[in-house]
């Protein structure tokens, strides 16, 4: 028993997180003497779409399948994918059989997460855009949202532990929660307070929508923190809203009226692209949760491409070893290994892991990941932001 209802990490080493079919079909292989050399693949979508998707969750992955007597290829970290392998893996069948429920999850939640992300970066690119999801998810795969959301691009997190893990600070200020604590009426007692309490690297954003209206609020906290304070934050409910926009350019204009055009205005709450894109002229930041942190998982399946040599595959899939590829136009080609592929083609898989280990060069930096995105989503035109 646990305390918490979490699949540990030495379950996920050890292969016990698996699907209960592949330790029989391990039982069966051992017990007819076969273990066969593979190529297994993993794919979404045989051929292009034209939807492209954002790989995460290779880090991970690549821990996984680290020490196994396996060769991996794999498209990087913060490459748009659309069809065809994203990882390709070889070696005897019985080295990672039982390691496929964890791959598949491991690059499948990943992947949905930070394409949900790269979907909010490009509706408001102009923008400061925070994850503020973590809330909405099983508190054990938190660094994973926020990994994810940091690929897509997005500035920053709000999950302590999570910003522990992956070494980038959590960002926030205050709730509702601490607004009422003081009582209606104090909001005042509660901004100063926390200016005297709180580190004084932590930007002063007072929440202004608690109790009264948002334009008098904000006016209250500009009289009471006066040059000290950063910006103001929108947290409406959407029951109270009407016109949000309308709301938002009123407290610009207010604040603009009164001089003090230097105090952002950051805006959270139920927040995707269309509103980042209805929004990003009148606000100066978003703080995005649900639409992020509860994205569906990218569907992948991990399919048998080649047995002892032979090109083979289940009925609807492409049989064969493939390779994935960019060109300059950002279109997004399958072929068969081997074989040439497009003129001016960049080929996407990568070594990740020979005879079980690493390669030299294998990096997992998150900022990298996400600049490899950033020019993906502009060679292909993903989601474009004039939509």
């Amino acid at each position: 028993m646990t305390t918490f209802d979490i699949v540990g990490e030495d379950a996920i080493l050890d292969g016990s997180a698996t699907d209960a079919y592949f330790e029989r079909t391990e039982t069966t292989l051992r017990h007819a003497g076969k273990n066969p050399h593979v190529v297994a693949e993993v794919t979404a979508d045989q051929f292009p779409t034209g939807e492209y998707e954002l790989l995460s969750g290779v880090k991970d992955a690549a821990a996984l399948l680290e020490g196994r007597n396996v060769d991996v290829d794999a498209v990087p970290e913060g490459r748009l994918f659309d069809g065809g392998p994203v990882m390709r893996i070889e070696g005897p069948y019985l080295e990672f059989a039982r390691f496929e429920t964890s791959l598949l999850g491991f690059l499948s939640h990943a992947s949905g997460v930070a394409t949900a992300a790269l979907d909010v970066r490009r509706a408001a690119p102009d923008s400061t855009v925070l994850s503020f999801g973590a809330r909405h998810v099983h508190p054990s795969i938190a660094a994973m949202i926020e990994r994810s959301a940091l690929v897509g691009g997005l500035d920053g997190i709000s999950h302590v532990a999570a910003g522990e893990i992956l070494g980038h600070e959590a960002s926030g200020t205050m709730p509702h929660a601490l607004l009422i604590c003081f009582g209606r009426g104090n909001q005042e007692e509660a901004w100063t307070a926390f200016d005297e309490a709180v580190d004084e690297s932590v930007p002063r954003v007072a929440l202004c929508d608690t109790y009264s209206d948002e334009t008098d609020e904000v006016l209250r906290a500009v009289e009471t923190l006066g040059d000290g304070l950063d910006s103001v934050r929108l947290d409406t409910t959407s029951s109270r809203r009407g016109d949000f926009r309308h709301i938002v350019r009123e407290v610009q204009w207010t604040l603009d009226a009164y001089e003090e055009e230097d105090v952002e205005v950051f805006v959270s709450g139920g927040l995707g692209p269309e509103e980042l894109r209805h929004l990003r002229d009148a606000a100066d930041g978003f703080g995005v949760g649900g639409y992020v942190s509860n994205a569906d998982p990218v569907d992948f399946a991990l399919d048998i491409v080649e047995v002892d040599g032979e090109p083979t595959a289940k009925r609807g899939k492409l049989t064969g070893a493939k390779e994935v590829y960019r060109t300059a136009d950002g279109g997004h080609h399958v072929g068969l290994r081997g074989r040439e592929g497009p003129e001016d083609g960049e080929a996407l898989l990568e070594p990740l892991v020979r005879d079980g280990e690493l390669v030299e060069d294998a990096s997992f930096d998150v900022e990298a990941a996400a600049e490899r995105a950033a020019r993906d989503a502009e060679l292909t035109g993903y989601g474009d932001a004039d939509d």
